[in-house]
């Protein structure tokens, strides 16, 4: 799978708008402000294709990116974004709306910022992607504000956290540095060829 070979496909803003699968998708899911924009260009070797913003919740929609005929799929922030209860009650559903449907679902990449133990939405994520038996990873993000002693002190902390069913795939990730995003490249590649 070449992630060189990446562009943007389209941008939907109610769960009804989305076209049914047309293959095996991987979608992207985390709060607000844990770092999936600069996650999602630096795993597509672009700067600008996901809007990076600093001001938390700046994706409102779920997007759609084409990575060599793969769908890599963008999904709305959850939790602490500065919008009002509507515009979150949009983005509640447009994810749920999204993971109820019968879709092609490879992978979820759940996106966990490091420095933190993980909050009861990020737990309420993983639960769900439990219950709803999608085959899952995390993606541990702002690896590089730690240094490697502290990583590894927060990975087994969030492991532990989060109860993981064991064989979990659990990646350290820096956007800023590239630590872990090969590991990840071949981790969605996996996905998406089984």
């Amino acid at each position: 799978m070449n992630f060189h070979n990446a562009s943007f496909k389209a941008a939907y803003g109610t769960s009804a708008q989305l076209p049914a699968s047309t293959g095996p998708e991987v979608s992207f899911a985390g709060r607000s402000n844990v770092g999936k924009s600069s996650l999602l260009n630096k795993l597509m070797y672009r700067k600008g294709l996901a809007k990076v913003s600093s001001t938390p919740g700046k994706t409102a929609t779920i997007n759609f990116y084409d990575v060599d005929g793969r769908d890599l799929v963008d999904l709305p922030g959850y939790g602490f974004a500065k919008v009002s209860k509507s515009e979150k009650g949009r983005w509640s559903e447009l994810i749920e709306g999204y993971y109820n449907q019968d879709r092609d679902f490879a992978l979820v990449v759940s996106l966990i910022d490091i420095r933190h133990d993980p909050s009861a939405l990020d737990r309420n994520m993983v639960r769900f992607l439990q219950e709803a038996e999608l085959p899952f990873a995390i993606a541990l993000t702002k690896a590089d504000k730690l240094s490697k002693q502290q990583q590894q002190k927060q990975r087994a902390a969030i492991k532990k956290a989060l109860d993981l069913p064991k064989g979990t795939p659990m990646v350290v990730t820096s956007s800023e540095k590239g630590d872990g995003i090969d590991e990840l490249r071949a981790l969605i590649a996996r996905a998406i060829e089984e």
